[in-house]
């Protein structure tokens, strides 16, 4: 017996059957290789259905001619005519559903520069990149619906089981559907009938052409936050007018545009749970009865699928992230295992790796994509060592489990009393709860494949060499550099702590302070906006000082704007392309700065307290007498290179994996 009996209960959508009520939602994983579906992809997907997903959404598919990235699975160009069967079939066997995704991006680009080859529904720019399209015709439309239903043909043909069109976040369908990017006056334009005409006529030519038995689903837009933009009131007409007119046997919504609201589509820790799922819930019971909606948007455990299932809310629960982080994640849920559930981070990594050009990865998943990945555990090593792991952060841990599911004897050090390192501080930061499921995940593996951990000191050489390994993997993280723009006496006097000092000292001490507090960033990462929004809780004001042209430089396009969107509502001050002057009177309570391109100076007053965020330098110290003593040791994480959570869990299930 299930503790999730409404989640894993069946449910028809049109007249097909699922085994149960999690779908995954589409996402791009650019497995993809020249326009040609690879075994990646396939396994991918695969995957997700053997992990108990009843129904699998693609990423966009190229379903028109204009359609040339090859990170798109190419369908009209008949270039996977021999793929597509054996990706549908794949899934099948596994009990799932495949569905193909039909998406344009028109005018909307994130890439931080103009699409030269866009088109859309009238010259007006994209709100975020600026790109004017080229506009098309009334001929080029019809001409667009009719590969659309073709593309839509041959996926049928090949055995997928339906279509979802994604009609939201600022691409092309929602370009039409808006009156703010649609000034056509053509039968495509005007009042909402001729501006949803071109989904209207697209759901009727594909169930003409496809039949009753393939799927028809539609990601509509809510919100998308813009003047003159969809807002909920037109949303739910346009909802009534499809289900009138056009063919859907599911619906779901999605937030935000190609605009400073695209951070919304994704929300993360920064705000409540579940926030679209009540919403979503008027919007489609509303304006279209008896079609199946899916609920979606920063769900990331079972009871809340359960929830949403049991009251009514929804007769679907969309995941992607979670999937992505763990696709035996449905099986786990209804098998009991919760605690064997990788868990979402709600980072938006896996956004960043594929809207900058790279492979969908994840920071709590370092096998996404293996051809093994659903519900996995190491094969045993054929010859166990002994392996001594100094530092329990992330990187640390990741490898200490790994390596002991692989039958290696593993002694993990950390100098904290719990697991987790430098990602345990930010898990206790606004909007950063997300990252224990990183360090929770590992902890539990480690005691359950017999890892032995000693926490609460600094191992030294001696103390790890006593342990006899034959190798030594050296976790121990990096600290903050002193800024050398600032006196070296402050360092000397201790008077300015670095930004995990402070995150530290203020999670403790949660008094209000009169005054400033300043931090000078140079590292632009979420830690230090995070820490800042504490401070701003601990403080009248605060500064932030950059060298940088702007803040989070080191984050994804979405994070960045979230980060943006906060400090500047708690009227934060922000200065860029600045650094402090060494002449500064931190002890009269002002800190100067000076612009590092013209030199004009400025200061800030008031200040009660200045902390620095910079380049992180890395703790090797134990690397040079632990291989003096012959030993093999290897460097992971930040003790290697400061950067990411992605590397740190990523080198440290590689080197497990190698030894």
């Amino acid at each position: 017996m299930t503790a999730y009996p409404n989640l894993f209960s069946p449910l028809k959508v049109g007249t097909r059957e699922l085994r149960n009520r999690v779908v995954h939602a589409s996402t791009s994983t650019h497995f993809s290789k020249d326009g040609r579906v690879t075994d990646q992809l396939i396994a991918y997907f695969v995957n997700r259905a053997r992990g108990g997903a009843a129904m699998l959404i693609s990423e966009p598919m190229a379903m028109l001619s204009w359609q040339t990235l090859p990170t798109r699975p190419q369908i009209l160009s008949d270039l996977n005519a021999d793929m597509l069967p054996r990706w549908a079939e794949a899934v099948a066997r596994e009990g799932s559903l495949m569905i193909g995704q039909i998406q344009d991006n028109g005018r909307g680009f994130r890439a931080g520069h103009r699409n030269l080859s866009a088109r859309g529904a009238s010259a007006l720019p994209d709100d975020l990149s600026w790109t004017v399209p080229q506009v098309l015709e009334t001929g080029d439309i019809h001409q667009m619906i009719d590969e659309f239903v073709t593309s839509c043909g041959m996926l049928a043909d090949a055995g997928f089981a339906g279509v979802e069109i994604s009609a939201g976040h600022g691409h092309i369908f929602h370009q039409f559907l808006s009156a703010r990017s649609n000034r056509r006056e053509d039968e495509f334009g005007g009042d909402l009938e001729g501006r949803a005409r071109l989904l209207v006529l697209l759901m009727q030519g594909i169930r003409a052409r496809c039949g009753t038995n393939f799927l028809i689903g539609a990601k509509l837009p809510a919100e998308d936050f813009s003047e003159g933009g969809i807002g909920l009131e037109e949303a739910e007409a346009i909802t009534a007018l499809l289900h009138r007119d056009g063919e859907m046997d599911y619906l779901t919504y999605c937030w935000g545009s190609h605009s400073e609201s695209l951070y919304t589509h994704l929300p993360d820790n920064h705000g409540p749970r579940t926030p679209y799922v009540e919403t979503i819930h008027r919007l489609g019971r509303a304006a279209a009865p008896g079609v199946q909606l899916g609920a979606l948007g920063l769900i990331t455990d079972p009871n809340e699928g359960e929830r949403i299932i049991r009251d009514g809310l929804a007769d679907l629960v969309m995941l992607a992230r979670p999937l992505i982080t763990d696709p035996a994640w449905p099986i786990k849920a209804e098998q009991g295992r919760e605690a064997e559930i990788r868990y979402c981070v709600s980072c938006n990594t896996c956004w960043h790796m594929i809207t900058s050009g790279r492979t969908l990865q994840c920071d709590n998943n370092p096998r996404v994509g293996l051809d093994d990945e659903a519900d996995w555990t190491p094969a045993a090593s054929p010859k166990p060592k002994r392996v001594a792991v100094i530092g329990a952060g992330i990187a640390g841990m990741e490898a200490g489990w790994v390596a002991a599911a692989r039958g290696h004897i593993v002694r993990i050090f950390g100098a904290s009393e719990q697991p987790g390192g430098k990602t345990k501080l930010h898990a206790s930061l606004p909007g950063g709860e997300g990252f224990s499921s990183i360090y929770d995940y590992q902890h539990l593996a480690a005691q359950r494949h017999g890892a032995e951990m000693h926490f609460g000191y600094s191992a030294s050489a001696k103390d790890v060499l006593a342990f006899k390994p034959d190798i030594a993997i050296l976790a121990t993280g990096s600290t903050p550099a002193w800024p050398s723009c600032l006196p070296e006496e402050w360092k000397d006097e201790g008077i300015v702590p670095d930004i995990r000092e402070a995150a530290a000292l203020f999670l403790d001490h949660k008094a209000h302070n009169s005054g400033t507090a300043v931090i000078y960033d140079e590292d632009s990462t979420a830690f230090v906006y995070d820490t800042a929004e504490m401070l701003m809780e601990r403080f009248d004001k605060v500064v932030i000082l950059t060298p940088r042209e702007r803040l989070a430089s080191d984050e994804s396009l979405i994070v960045r704007q979230g980060i943006y969107h906060r400090l500047y509502l708690r009227k934060a001050l922000i200065v860029t392309s600045v650094r402090p002057l060494a002449t500064s009177h931190l002890e009269d309570g002002e800190i100067a700065y000076e612009n590092i391109y013209s030199g004009e100076e400025g200061v800030v007053d008031d200040v009660a307290f200045f902390t620095f965020a910079t380049a992180r330098t890395p703790n090797d110290v134990l690397a040079a007498p632990l291989r003096n003593a012959g030993i093999a040791v290897y460097s992971i994480g930040d003790a290697k290179a400061p950067r990411m959570a992605l590397s740190a869990t990523g080198e440290g299930y590689r080197l497990a994996m190698e030894i």
